[in-house]
């Protein structure tokens, strides 16, 4: 399994035009992402302008495949303006944990 954490700042006054931007992608992930496990869209409590998705994928190809896909290159093509500063993007290696 790898997860993926990333987290992206938006400028103040954009957070629900960034949120819409959004959902079209997360609603392609659950309708055709078989190998995407999870995948979360959240808004931090503390900063509305900060904003991560938490995704966990089966292996490197489900990752590849959903980085890759069309809905993906378009959410970041319609939200450059949106963002205050570059996405940072952590992967991690699952050890153990409950499901």
């Amino acid at each position: 399994m790898i997860t993926v954490i990333a987290t992206l700042q938006v400028k103040p006054g954009q957070e629900k035009a960034f949120e819409e931007a959004a959902r079209p992608l997360v609603a392609h992930v659950k309708a055709n992402e078989p190998g995407t496990r999870a995948y979360l869209f959240h808004r931090s409590t503390a900063d509305p302008t900060q904003f991560a998705f938490y995704e966990v994928y089966a292996d490197q190809a489900a990752l590849a495949a959903h980085s890759a896909s069309e809905p993906m290159q378009k959410f970041f093509g319609s939200v450059g303006g949106f963002l205050a500063g570059r996405p940072t993007i952590t992967l991690y290696e699952e050890i153990d944990g409950k499901r």
